[in-house]
């Protein structure tokens, strides 16, 4: 297998930080993932799996292990079906679900990252969600190798998590989404009104992992709390609160990963000192789990 070695991995995720991966491998095929678990698994390295990178922050120190990238793109239709291969471009299925004049993607226009990375995040915009539209998953076991295909009710999908997030054991090889027959100029209309949004209220111009933190729908949205904490604009290091929407970080220039964790812990405490909410990262950090919920109010050095 081509495994590389000390690749800059700010180079494949989002936000362009975070340190360097000691090995590092690009699947182009289901077989390459499984192959190259069982050898990391064999010689007793360390592996984390990196999807699109929309969603994921990488420690500045790297990466002591091997990561692979997940870049099998294949799919097919087959009637009011799409299945894909977890590398696969969400935005590039949501085209080609509208050239087929297939309902249920419209809401995935723009969004960067890939199929595994939102069926195992649950990705939603808009009001819609990958949980409505998931027939069944292909995913490989790490702990014992096997390769289970499962249901959407086995998926236990919940707001921005399923088992896959909960259970790291579980890789994502691909994907099946049940869709609906439209109307092709009604579905295109609707994605473009979604891009429209997208362009106007998000900050696309600077390099960001999209939405911070989960927005439960029994309190007010996260954005809306983080203005009325003060903190739009708020700004540690290269890592800043967007001005365009609160609810974004963005890498002002020369951030790292040490400056958005701190942001994300100084929201976190403001927030729940000012309006008494308590916040919930979305974002998830590669390698270092522990990570996902830095200590409120803690600088991490």
């Amino acid at each position: 297998m081509n495994f590389k070695k000390d690749v800059s991995l700010a180079d494949y995720i989002s936000f362009k930080l975070g340190g360097k991966a000691k090995y590092f491998l690009v699947a182009k095929k289901k077989q390459d993932i499984i192959e190259a678990v069982k050898t990391a698994k064999e010689n007793g390295i360390p592996f984390f799996i990196l999807a699109g990178g929309a969603n994921v922050l990488v420690p500045d120190e790297g990466i002591d292990g091997l990561v692979i990238k997940t870049l099998n793109t294949k799919y097919k239709i087959l009637d009011t079906k799409i299945m894909a291969e977890a590398g696969v471009l969400l935005g590039d299925i949501a085209k080609t679900a509208t050239e087929n004049s297939l309902s249920g993607l419209e809401w995935a226009a723009g969004i960067p990252g890939r199929i595994g990375g939102a069926v195992y995040g649950n990705a939603q915009a808009f009001g819609s969600n990958m949980a409505s539209i998931v027939d069944q998953v292909e995913a490989l076991n790490a702990e014992d190798m096997s390769v289970k295909v499962y249901s959407n009710k086995e998926c236990g999908y919940l707001e921005k998590t399923s088992i896959f997030k909960k259970n790291k054991n579980l890789i994502i090889l691909s994907a099946s989404l049940l869709l609906k027959k439209g109307d092709r100029n009604k579905i295109r209309d609707k994605m473009e009104e979604y891009l429209g949004i997208r362009k106007s209220r998000h900050p696309l111009e600077y390099p960001s992992a999209g939405s911070v933190f989960v927005n439960d729908p029994s309190r007010p949205a996260s954005s809306y709390l983080i203005e009325q904490a003060g903190l739009k604009g708020f700004r540690i290091g290269g890592a800043q609160v967007s001005e365009k929407h609160s609810g974004f970080i963005v890498n002002k220039g020369g951030a790292t990963c040490k400056d958005v964790l701190n942001l994300i812990s100084k929201i976190k405490k403001t927030v729940k000192d000012k309006t008494g909410f308590d916040l919930e990262q979305e974002i998830q950090i590669l390698g270092y789990p522990q990570l996902t919920k830095p200590v409120e109010g803690e600088i991490i050095r």
